[in-house]
C-alpha cells in the first residue's frame, strides 16, 4: 500500500464493531480540549480539569475544598445557644442580636470573633465549575491522590453518571478511610446542629451572606460571588459504599483499556502514598498527566521519569510550585545537562528530602520545648506521609530529652490507617521496601504502638487548654481558631507542599523531551522563553477551553491481506494523494485498528456510485458545462452540499458529470 494512500474518516461506534464505507475525511481526531475546572488551593485541594480526547470527556481529579469548613462553628457558643421564651433574660438575649445585627449590616470590619462564624450544619465546598457540565458526558474519571477523590461520591450519586473511574489501589483505600473519617465528622456537627435536609439552608441567602465579615464572604462565595454555588450537603456512608463500587483500581503501570481505543496507565508521582501521574495513549498521540510531585520520596515510591519521557503532550497541572518565588535556573540548559543519566541524577538531588526531615526537626524540636514548659501540642496535618514521618521523628526527640510523653492519635479512621500502612510495601520508596526485607516494620509507628507510646482513640469530647499548635500552611489559623478563643496558645505554620519546585521544571521538561506542553498561565512570566526549547508552549486559565491541534497526522489501521485485491486507485485533483476505497469491519482494540472484510450479498458491492468531496469552483464549473448541449437546468452550491435540479434524469446525469469532473471522488 503506497504511504500517502489511507486518509479515512473512521466513524466512531462505542462498544460494537461498525460496519463503514471509508471515505476521504480527517475529522475523527482533528484536535484535543482541555479546560481546567479550578486551580485548586494547595495539597487539600488539588486543580481539577476536563480533557476532550477521542471523542471521550475525561475529568480528572474530583477534589473538595475542606479548607473552606473553617467557616463553621464546630459547637454552639453562648450568643448563639437557643433561650426559651419564658427566661427572664430573653429580652436582653433579642435586644443584643438585633444589635448585632444592625452593626453586621453596616458593614464596619473588626476583628473576628466566634459570633462571625456561621452556627449551622456545615456543607461542602465542591468544584463549582463542575455542575456545568453534564455529567452523563463525562466518559472516564482519573484521580491522582487521596485528596482527589473525597468529592467523588458527589459525582457518582447524580443521576446519569457512567463513567469509568480509574484510581490506584492505594489511593483508593486511603480516600475511602479519609471520606468515612468526614462522614463521622459531620455526624458531631449534626449532635449540634441537627440536620437541615438537602434544601438551601438560612445561611447561604443572599442577605444572610452579605451579612458575613469580607474574609469569610470570600471563602463562602469567591471574588465575584460565583462559588456560592459549589456548596452540598456531605454524602452519606451509603453514598461512599456506592461510589467504590463504581472504581476501578490499578497498580503502577498496569495497563487499563477504556473502550478499545484509550490505554490509560498510573505512574509513580512520588508526592504520597498512592499517588500518581497519569498516561493516556489514543490513536493521535499520547498525554502525559503531570499532578503533584515530588522528585525523591522518604516514604512514597519515586517519581517515574522513564514513563514520561518522549511523550507528545504533557499537561502540567502542578500548581504547588507557584507558592515559592524561585526563578528558572538557565544553568539547568547548559551543555553538561545534556545527557538523561546527568539530568535525572541532578532532579533527584536530596534537597527536597532534606528541606521536609529540616521541617520536621523543627516541628519536634517545638513540641519538646512546649512540653517542657508543661504545655501539650496539638498538629493538624493532613498528609498521611508526613504524619508518618512525623511519628518517626518525635519518638527519637523524646527518647533523647528523656521525657516520658503520651502520643496521642485521633480520628475515626486511624486505627485502619495505621494498621493498612504496614501491608503496601509495592507503592513505597526502596529504603522503605529494604525495611521488608531485612525484617524490620515499614514505619517505626509499628514499634511505637506496640509499647504503648502512641495511643488511639476515635474521637475527643472535651476541648483541653492548648498551650502550642503547629499548623501546615495554607490554612487560615485566625479563622481555625475563632471558635476556642480566648485561650494561651503560640501558633506555628509549617508548609509541607507536595510540589515540583520552579527552578526544576524546566530541566524536568528537558529530560522528558516532549512535543508541546500545555502550562498554567500563572507559570508564563517564570519560565525562560528560548529557542532551547525543543517544544512548544500553550498557557491555559481557569473555566477557559483550550483547542490543541492533533499531534499525528493519520491513524495507522492494519488491513486484511484479501482486502488488497480490492484497491483502485484514484490520484487525488488537490493534493498529491493516492486514494482508495473499501468496505468492511472495523474492530478497535486496546488502540488498534483493524479492517477485516464481511461477506457481501451478490451483486451488493457492484455499481457503487462515486463519493465526491470538495467545494467546487464556480468557473471551473461553468466551463465544464460549456461543453454539454444548452438546456435548462439549477445548481444550488452551499456549504453543506450542492443540489441539482433538471427537467429530466438524463441532463441531471450530465451535470451530476460535469460537477465530477471537477471534484476529487472515489
Amino acid at each position: 500500500m503506497p504511504p500517502s494512500a489511507a486518509c479515512f474518516q473512521e466513524e466512531h461506534c462505542r462498544g460494537r464493531l461498525p460496519v463503514i464505507d471509508y471515505k476521504y475525511s480527517s475529522v475523527w481526531f482533528m484536535f484535543m480540549k482541555f479546560t481546567c475546572l479550578s486551580k485548586g488551593g494547595g495539597n487539600h485541594f488539588p486543580p481539577c480539569h476536563i480533557l476532550d480526547v477521542c471523542g471521550f470527556r475525561v475529568l480528572l481529579e474530583c477534589p473538595l475544598d475542606l479548607s473552606a469548613l473553617a467557616i463553621f462553628a464546630p459547637f454552639l457558643n453562648d450568643r448563639h445557644s437557643i433561650v426559651p421564651e419564658e427566661t427572664s433574660d430573653y429580652a436582653t438575649h433579642k435586644s443584643l442580636d438585633a444589635e448585632y445585627v444592625a452593626q453586621k449590616r453596616q458593614k464596619v470590619e473588626k476583628p473576628l470573633d466566634a459570633n462571625d462564624l456561621i452556627h449551622a450544619e456545615p456543607w461542602y465546598k465542591t468544584v463549582n465549575n463542575l455542575h456545568l457540565w453534564n455529567v452523563s458526558f463525562i466518559d472516564v474519571v482519573l484521580i491522582s491522590s487521596p485528596m482527589g477523590m473525597v468529592g467523588l461520591p458527589f459525582l457518582t450519586r447524580m443521576k446519569g453518571f457512567s463513567a469509568k473511574i480509574y484510581v490506584t489501589e492505594a489511593t483508593a483505600r486511603l480516600g475511602q478511610l479519609m471520606m468515612e473519617d468526614l462522614v463521622s465528622m459531620h455526624m458531631e456537627y449534626k449532635q449540634y446542629y441537627g440536620s437541615e435536609g438537602s434544601s438551601d439552608p438560612q445561611w447561604m441567602k443572599w442577605q444572610e451572606i452579605e451579612l458575613l465579615p469580607s474574609s469569610l464572604r470570600k471563602i463562602a462565595c469567591g471574588e465575584d460571588g460565583a462559588e456560592l454555588g459549589g456548596w452540598m450537603p456531605l454524602y452519606s456512608a451509603a453514598d461512599v459504599k456506592d461510589c467504590l463500587t463504581k472504581v476501578q483500581t490499578v497498580r503502577y503501570t498496569e495497563e487499563a483499556c477504556y473502550n478499545g481505543v484509550l490505554i490509560i496507565k498510573a505512574f509513580s508521582s512520588g508526592s504520597e502514598i498512592g499517588a500518581c501521574n497519569w498516561i493516556i495513549n489514543g490513536p493521535k498521540g499520547n498525554i502525559a498527566y503531570v499532578s503533584g510531585s515530588i522528585f525523591a520520596s522518604d516514604h512514597a515510591m519515586n517519581f517515574d521519569y522513564s514513563a514520561l519521557q518522549g511523550r507528545d503532550l504533557i499537561l502540567y497541572s502542578d500548581f504547588f510550585s507557584l507558592d515559592t518565588t524561585e526563578e528558572m535556573d538557565e544553568s539547568a540548559f547548559s551543555d553538561d545537562n545534556d545527557k538523561w543519566e546527568a539530568l535525572t541524577k541532578s532532579l533527584r538531588r536530596g534537597d527536597e528530602n532534606l528541606e521536609e526531615r529540616e521541617k520536621l526537626a523543627f516541628i519536634c524540636s517545638c513540641a519538646i520545648d512546649s512540653v517542657k514548659a508543661g504545655g501539650s501540642v496539638l498538629i493538624p496535618i493532613n498528609g498521611l506521609g508526613v504524619v508518618l514521618q512525623f511519628l518517626e521523628q518525635i519518638s527519637m526527640f523524646l527518647e533523647s530529652s528523656s521525657l516520658q510523653v503520651p502520643i496521642y492519635i485521633i480520628s475515626s479512621v486511624a486505627e485502619e490507617l495505621l494498621a493498612y500502612t504496614s501491608i503496601i510495601p509495592e507503592w513505597l520508596c526502596d529504603k522503605r521496601q529494604e525495611k521488608l526485607f531485612s525484617g524490620e516494620p515499614l514505619f517505626a509507628h509499628v514499634e511505637l504502638l506496640k509499647a504503648k507510646k502512641i495511643q488511639v482513640f476515635p474521637a475527643v469530647h472535651s476541648p483541653k487548654l492548648l498551650e502550642c499548635t503547629l499548623m501546615q500552611d495554607k490554612v487560615d489559623a485566625n479563622i481555625a481558631l475563632l471558635p476556642f478563643k480566648p485561650m494561651s496558645m503560640k501558633v506555628l505554620q509549617c508548609s509541607f507542599i507536595p510540589g515540583i519546585k520552579l527552578q526544576k521544571v524546566q530541566l524536568m521538561l528537558k529530560a522528558l523531551q516532549p512535543k508541546f506542553v500545555l502550562f498554567p498561565e500563572e507559570l508564563r512570566s517564570h519560565f525562560i522563553t528560548s529557542n532551547i526549547n525543543s517544544f512548544s508552549v500553550s498557557h491555559y486559565s481557569e473555566n477557559e477551553t483550550v483547542c490543541i491541534p492533533s499531534l499525528k497526522e493519520s491513524v495507522e489501521v492494519e488491513i486484511e491481506a484479501n482486502l488488497g485485491s480490492q484497491f483502485q486507485w484514484r490520484i487525488s485533483k488537490h493534493k498529491n494523494l493516492n486514494i482508495t476505497r473499501l468496505k468492511g469491519e472495523l474492530l478497535v482494540a486496546h488502540n488498534k485498528h483493524q479492517l477485516l472484510s464481511r461477506k457481501e450479498l451478490a451483486g451488493s458491492s457492484k455499481n457503487m456510485p462515486l463519493l465526491h468531496w470538495g467545494s467546487p469552483d464556480p468557473e471551473n464549473l461553468l466551463a465544464a458545462l460549456s461543453k454539454m448541449d444548452p438546456k435548462r437546468a439549477t445548481i444550488e452550491v452551499g456549504a453543506a452540499g450542492t443540489v441539482i435540479s433538471a427537467a429530466d434524469e438524463n441532463l441531471a446525469s450530465q451535470v451530476f458529470e460535469a460537477l465530477g469532473s471537477i471534484l476529487d471522488g472515489i
